[in-house]
């Protein structure tokens, strides 16, 4: 049972994810996470509000199948198929040296969220807050201008050769690049 407890290798991952693609293409179905904040603020009745939110929410409740799934799922993974009880991710010794000495960030290498970034004492900070709110909407508004998230782009729009993921996934590249490499050192 020791191999339960490893990541899935490529060959193995690879070949499912694109299984689970080619079931949602036959189906005519696009796979896709930030639609599921849209279908569930529907559901909700927020087309009394926003004309964005009047369509037949319906029609996309199993892509929230995707969302529960995801949630289950993390929690099995975390709690069931873990091998390590600090549940701490394997990264470089340089990585851990850099994030310790540059950025103060003392749990990097033995917790799988660091501490100085993810606790909940942390908002009570607020720029903390202040950063969690602009990144939120950044994130949310950079996925309805890019027509889809990372996931749904870098996934299934790759998947179904379309040009405009294939730019969306590149902006994100380097939009990623430009985070870590100039603004996260002036944030922290």
């Amino acid at each position: 049972m020791h191999w339960i407890y490893e990541p899935w290798p490529w060959y193995v991952a690879g070949p499912l994810i694109a299984l689970v693609m080619f079931m949602l293409l036959f189906l005519g179905k696009q796979f896709g996470l930030s639609a599921n904040l849209r279908t569930t603020c529907a559901a909700l009745g927020a087309g009394k509000a926003a004309n964005f939110f009047k369509f037949r929410w319906q029609d996309e409740r199993w892509n929230l199948t995707i969302v529960i799934g995801a949630v289950i799922g993390g929690f099995i993974a975390s709690t069931y198929l873990s091998n390590d009880a600090t549940n701490r991710v394997a990264i470089n010794q340089d990585t851990i040296t850099e994030l310790q000495n540059q950025y103060g960030i003392q749990s990097a290498g033995t917790a799988y969220l660091p501490e100085e970034l993810f606790a909940l004492e942390q908002l009570a900070d607020v720029k903390v807050l202040a950063l969690l709110l602009l990144g939120g909407f950044l994130v949310g508004f950079g996925a309805r201008y890019a027509g889809g998230c990372t996931s749904g782009h870098a996934i299934s729009g790759l998947s179904n050769l379309q040009l405009p993921s294939l730019i969306a996934v590149i902006g994100f590249f380097i939009g990623g690049l430009i985070m870590i490499n100039f603004l996260f050192p002036l944030i922290f």
